[in-house]
């Protein structure tokens, strides 16, 4: 019997020993994602685990709000994408990372469910007038946190001057109290699937991954067409923040990525961006619902090669 429980001990060991060796020996990826991302993003990162044996760690947010995560708590993912590529070059570089990869595109939209209010009723030419009525419950981000809040600010802006109806942009954005505004798209999407919200203005890749119905806009406002950059342009918006007024001004709507320069696990975070960014990774996202580019455009230097499998 002592016999029998020491060889039983023994082969307990061994397998505890070889678990802690097998785990010593499994990567890890550690990846920020914009909380507009987290749902196409989430196969590619499911599939590459399976591929490769990662151990993968997901945090998704406000953008802005990830790239201060990284800035000011020194909290270093081995992956970043974010929503607005613009973030990378203000922010991240040349500091925390020598390169970014533009991958994907997309265009604001009002979301709504067959349970918002005038539901029946609002259409592309009515939108502004439907979410101006008293009896609406209109949603958007946070343009301190992320670039979809100071996206629906420029948009209200363009269809200002689009529209040709002064004061526009103040009405809609007043439409939106303080306790309707969220840091990102993930809970603003709860507050509409639940009803606490009629309508949200966000991308329209967020609409579609949730199966919301949406509004979609004229490309002169909608910020998704790159032949519309100049026009885009000329609507600018000031942003009250804890270190002063920060001006954002209209542009395509562009997704980037890239690996931090102090990345723990930096190999494993570039062979998980040659996957996003090669033909299997981009037909997963436009699977998801992402608009991405036939090829990644990459600005600064260091960049990994764009199509290596995992």
């Amino acid at each position: 019997m002592r016999s029998t429980f020491l060889f039983a001990t023994l082969v307990v060991a061994a397998c505890t020993t070889d678990s802690r060796r097998a785990a010593a020996r499994a990567d890890t990826l550690v990846v920020y994602d914009a909380a507009s991302l987290a749902g196409p993003m989430r196969p590619l990162l499911d599939t590459f685990a399976a591929r490769t044996g990662a151990v993968v760690q997901e945090e998704h947010g406000a953008s802005l709000e990830l790239a201060r995560r990284v800035l000011d708590l020194k909290r270093v993912p081995d992956v970043i994408a974010l929503a607005d590529r613009d973030v990378f070059p203000a922010l991240l570089m040349p500091s925390a990372t020598a390169w970014y990869a533009t991958f994907a595109r997309d265009r604001m939209a009002i979301a709504y469910t067959r349970g918002s209010r005038h539901a029946d009723q609002i259409r592309s030419d009515n939108w502004r007038e439907i979410l101006q009525r008293a009896d609406v419950r209109v949603g958007r981000s946070d343009p301190v946190q992320a670039p979809a809040g100071y996206r629906t600010l420029i948009t209200y802006a363009l269809a200002e001057r689009f529209y040709a109806e002064p004061g526009l942009a103040r009405r809609l954005a007043e439409r939106t109290p303080p306790s309707q505004i969220r840091g990102n798209a993930a809970e603003l999407t709860a507050l509409l699937s639940t009803g606490e919200l009629d309508y949200i203005v966000d991308y329209e890749s967020v609409a579609r991954s949730h199966g919301f119905k949406f509004v979609s806009l004229p490309a002169d406002i909608d910020l998704g067409d790159v032949a519309h950059a100049a026009a885009y342009g000329g609507a600018t918006v000031s942003v009250p923040t804890r270190k002063g007024a920060v001006a954002h001004r209209g542009e395509p709507i562009l997704f980037a990525v890239s690996v931090p320069r102090s990345a723990p696990h930096g190999r494993t975070g570039i062979r998980f961006v040659r996957f996003l960014l090669g033909r299997e990774g981009r037909e997963m996202l436009r699977r998801g619902n992402m608009d991405t580019h036939d090829g990644p455009v990459f600005t600064g230097d260091t960049m990994p090669m764009a199509s290596t499998p995992p």
